[in-house]
């Protein structure tokens, strides 16, 4: 099977889509391997499925591509979708989600769950997801992918990935980093126009009381974190707190998954790994910060806690923060890393091949 730059392009989007079931993204990657010219019983034996589901997936994608792929919803009548609602679920589909979405880009839920939130209509993801099969909206590809310049990329990729999807016995993963200058907010009555909150159709005047910085440790294991807010992001004050992070797991082995800041690489912080030698660092590649899946838990805590919250003063925001951890905490849930170093490595290749094409054209 030979597979053109831009189907490869469709089948990773897939596989790297948060929204998409486990059992469909193995579905792409089925197609994928064999559009590398992988034996058939191969497959099978990596998707963790019998030689006829392969057969099954590689024929449904034959005859009709991408979409045969897709789970089809059992027993659904056909939904009645008011036109100004289908209207504007396609006018924001070729927009840049708002920005208190938090989004960079749209998947088919937070389409259906925005829908509701500001129209008050119900429509399905699957709805959503037909109407841009029907329209020929591909969102997931409008988003920004950033190509890190790092001559070490993929040697770290393959690091830090293969942390994520087979970490070492008994060792413990953590990801760590810190988020700056998180500024504490007094919402107030409508004053001056300096504000425009759009989920609530009114302006709102903004009093700032300060700024604060977490530092934040993600058990890449369990899902737990630690967190500890300082006044200023310094060397020393990284040192305080990975003494704090890795204390809880003495006697074994910590992997730590950081960004190559000069926080991180201070003369202190050189003595203090010398005298622990069962830390190691992993630092991510320069401009590719996405691979350290604390990244991911800033996103949740600031869309759920902080953008919206009201803070009277640091100390109030503080609290707030760490209420947010141990309420985190209470259940903790592990990210699940599905993508392979050599499938990221493929999706950077397709990218740089896209933005060539694109310089050459323009260049003509």
């Amino acid at each position: 099977m030979v597979l053109t730059v831009d189907q490869c392009s469709e089948l990773l989007a897939l596989v790297n889509a948060s929204d998409v079931p486990a059992s469909v993204a193995t579905r792409a990657r089925i197609v994928l391997w064999r559009g590398e010219d992988r034996q058939k019983k191969d497959i099978a034996e990596l998707a963790g499925v019998s030689r006829p589901t392969v057969d099954l997936w590689l024929s449904r994608y034959g005859q009709g591509g991408i979409g045969e792929l897709l789970d089809r919803p059992r027993g659904a009548g056909r939904e009645q979708v008011p036109a100004p609602v289908r209207a504007r679920i396609l006018a924001l589909t070729r927009a840049s989600p708002p920005v208190e979405t938090g989004l960079s880009h749209w998947s088919s839920r937070e389409m259906a769950a925005f829908i509701l939130r500001t129209e008050g209509v119900y429509v399905s993801h699957h709805y959503v997801a037909k109407l841009w099969r029907d329209n020929k909206l591909r969102p997931h590809r409008q988003g920004t992918f950033k190509i890190s310049k790092d001559p070490e990329f993929a040697e770290k990729v393959a690091d830090i990935v293969g942390l994520y999807l087979e970490p070492p016995g008994g060792a413990v993963v953590l990801s760590v980093d810190e988020k700056t200058q998180i500024q504490a907010l007094d919402r107030t009555q409508p004053l001056l126009p300096i504000a425009f909150d759009a989920s609530e159709k009114r302006t709102h005047d903004y009093v700032r009381h300060g700024t604060t910085n977490l530092f934040a440790a993600l058990n890449v294991g369990t899902g737990e974190v630690l967190g500890e807010c300082y006044p200023v992001r310094d060397g020393a004050n990284f040192l305080t707190f990975l003494k704090k992070a890795v204390k809880p797991h003495a006697g074994k082995d910590i992997h730590v998954v950081l960004d190559n800041l000069s926080t991180h690489t201070t003369p202190d912080m050189t003595a203090w790994l010398a005298k622990n030698p069962q830390v190691t660092f992993h630092f991510t590649p320069k401009g590719a910060s996405w691979v350290n899946q604390i990244e991911t838990w800033f996103g949740i805590i600031t869309r759920q806690s902080i953008r919206r919250g009201t803070f009277t003063s640091v100390k109030v925001l503080i609290g707030q923060i760490r209420d947010y951890i141990t309420h985190w905490n209470t259940n903790p849930k592990p990210f699940v890393w599905t993508t392979t170093a050599t499938e990221i490595l493929a999706k950077v290749r397709l990218v740089q091949t896209n933005i060539k094409k694109l310089v050459d054209n323009n260049a003509k």
